[in-house]
This record gives structure tokens, sequence and C-alpha cells, in this order.
């Protein structure tokens, strides 16, 4: 698979399959926050965060928020949610998701990638060698540079769709 190619792509967080992931030996997950877990730029909190991070414990593993985000609901998502955190992350390069695996204990062969962007979450945790997850962003609402990225994003999953 390419750089650009995300190993599992899902409607959402809630549509994750955890078990699929053990399966391939996953114990540690590096997940990102904005239009992943909370949609960009607000402060609610949905159900379906916390109700993730529960099905994350349920199944026995770790996670950590890794996002290029450094403001403080990052920090308050993270304290919520009960997951490790690595801000401002510079995804795609890898010193954040090195970081987070370094936090969670873990090897990038029991790591996955939980994010929105092909070329931040996906691109940076498949150079890492980790699983990789993409989910449809919660929100339209994002940075400019995202908004533009997200036109390239399409072509790149044309003709794939989500499991829900």
């Amino acid at each position: 698979m390419g750089l650009l190619t995300p190993d599992y792509y899902y409607t959402d967080v809630a549509a994750v399959d955890l078990a699929a992931l053990a399966e391939r030996g996953i114990t540690a997950l590096l997940v990102d926050l904005d239009n992943t877990l909370m949609p960009r730029g607000t402060s609610e909190f949905p159900a379906e965060a916390s109700a993730f991070a529960r099905r994350v414990r349920e199944a026995g593993m770790r996670a950590c928020l890794v996002s290029n985000n450094w403001h403080g609901r990052v920090r308050t998502a993270a304290d919520a949610l009960g997951f490790d955190l690595v801000p401002r992350a510079l995804k795609p390069l890898p010193s954040g998701f090195r970081r987070g695996l370094t936090l969670l204990g873990a090897r990038p062969e029991e790591a996955a990638v939980i994010g929105d962007q092909v070329f931040t979450d996906i691109l940076g945790g498949n150079a890492c060698g980790l699983v990789t997850v993409l989910v449809l962003p919660l929100s339209s609402t994002d940075l400019p540079h995202t908004l533009l990225l997200r036109m390239l994003e399409s072509r790149v999953l044309a003709g794939r769709t989500p499991t829900a």
C-alpha cells in the first residue's frame, strides 16, 4: 500500500473495529482530536468520543491523543478521555508519533493511528510503520490549508467508501 492509503476506512470512531485491530496485535492507539473525536473549533465533547474511550479501555488498549493543536482544550480533552497527550505533534513528521509511542510504551508494529486526514494522520502513520485508520471528518469546518488538502484527499480516496 502507498503512503497515502489507509489500512482501514470508517465513517467515524464509533465504527472502528477494535477487535480487528487487536487481532493484528495492536495494543496502542495514537488518536487525532480535531474532526476525529471532536468537531474542529468547538468545545463540544460528543458522547461518541467518551464511548470510544470506554471501548478502548474495555479492549485493553492504551491511547494517546496526537494533535497538531496545542490550545488548552486539547489537554482538557485528553484528561476527559483518560488518554496521554502529544500536543504540537507536527504531523505528518514522525516525531509526534514517536513521542506517542514512547508515552504508551509501544513499538510501531503494536500501534495504530486513527485520524481524519490523509496528508497528516495517514501519511505520517504509514511512514512510521503504524497501522492506519482513516475516519470521515466530523465537520466541514477546517483551516484553509486543510480544506485545500481535502480536495486532494478526495482524489486519493476516489472509489473507496468507508465502513459504517
